[in-house]
């Protein structure tokens, strides 16, 4: 896309990036020498470093919320897909999020493949690409290191932290863990935990992966690239990301012209798969959806129940947003979070959002969230 040709709000953003000052220890023991972490900062953080809004992207977001960004320094796969930011319509001046009133942080997730270390980075200690080599995250991996960011813009609690789907799971970790630097919560469409549903069809993904003979044990190259396990994966996701009702809408009538594709919806889904294998790296895959089906909320914080680990969160606000069409993070999930918030004596208001897109709804339709986000942030 031609960026002065851009509709959205946002305007011209670009991605920065910030060196974590020591070596990092990951829950799994494992030490990474070099962390360096890209984010997007869109308003301006005020003289008392109070009104700042992190949020969290999900599972291939990446730092680019909102604006356009037209390609970041070092990142070999970054499309058009990319360029135009992936809350657009949520976040800027008059919107849910008002950039006009709060500084809005987003950061690529330690392990990504955005501008953030992970497989695709260099191993300082070998001189060549981490690949399979990168060591396993955690989602409170991911929290610490943002935390390390927060410290170095001079914030030491957030107005609000917001996420959806896997973001939720970290607005989770970030509130319960270090309840005294949130003071806001928007938690759309999560839960509490990984579920059976989630492990399986993460699962069916890695295997996907694991079984394209290109994936090599994930020291692929750019030239025998795992496509086809990829785009594998990314149908599998799909089923759980978007409604029936919004599939059968969106399958367009034309079928592409593939031996095994006789279907516009099986031409949709290989639609689907092709988008995300031009942006996306596989080992990077693997290693977030490792860290969301191994979440663990109770072990994190050291609880032996969530009343345990959410009482810390009394004086926060919680805002938890359910779709009621979601078939990847299912309402009684947000309902099990809100039970168990109340447990905690925690403040908490329950939103109920309608609408036949599915799960991607927190996506694509801002006008659903927009007054509730905006009360949310007061």
């Amino acid at each position: 896309m031609n960026p002065d040709q851009y509709p959205g709000s946002g305007g011209r953003t670009k991605t920065e990036f910030f060196e974590l000052p020591t070596a990092f220890k990951l829950r799994s023991g494992d030490l990474l020498p070099r962390v360096r972490l890209a984010y997007e900062l869109y308003g301006e953080i005020n003289s008392a470093a109070d009104n700042l809004v992190l949020v969290f992207h999900a599972l291939t977001g990446s730092q680019h919320a909102a604006g356009f960004t037209e390609s970041v320094e070092g990142v070999e796969r970054w499309s058009d897909e990319n360029q135009i930011g992936w809350w657009e319509g949520f976040v800027g001046p008059g919107m849910a999020v008002d950039t006009d009133r709060y500084a809005v942080l987003c950061v690529n997730y330690l392990g990504g493949c955005y501008g953030s270390t992970g497989p695709t980075s260099t191993n300082e200690e070998t001189g060549v690409r981490y690949g399979p080599d990168f060591p396993p995250i955690a989602l409170a991996d991911i929290v610490d290191s943002q935390l390390l960011l927060l410290d170095h813009l001079g914030v030491s609690k957030v107005k609000a932290v917001a996420g959806a789907s896997v973001g939720a799971l970290l607005s989770l970790s970030m509130a319960a863990r270090y309840p005294h630097r949130v003071d806001t919560v928007i938690s759309l469409a999560g839960g509490l935990a990984a579920t059976t549903l989630h492990r399986m069809l993460n699962f069916e993904q890695k295997l996907a992966i694991f079984n394209d003979p290109l994936f090599q044990g994930g020291d692929y190259s750019e030239s025998e690239f795992p496509a086809a396990g990829l785009a594998l994966a990314r149908i599998i996701s799909h089923k759980a990301f978007v409604s029936l009702e919004a599939i059968r809408t969106r399958a367009r009538a034309e079928v592409i012209d593939h031996p095994y594709v006789s279907h516009p919806v099986e031409s949709y889904f290989w639609h689907q798969g092709e988008k995300l294998v031009v942006r996306f790296d596989p080992n990077s895959y693997l290693r977030i959806i490792d860290s969301w089906s191994n979440y663990d909320l109770l072990s994190d914080a050291g609880a032996a129940t969530y009343e345990e680990a959410l009482r810390p969160c009394r004086q926060q606000n919680w805002h938890v947003f359910t779709i009621d069409t979601d078939a990847c993070f299912y309402p009684d999930e947000q309902r099990q979070l809100v039970d168990q918030l109340i447990e905690a004596q925690v403040p908490v208001d329950w939103h109920q959002v309608h609408s036949a897109k599915g799960h991607d709804a927190f996506l694509t339709e801002p006008q659903l969230f927009e007054a509730a986000i905006k009360a949310a942030l007061g």
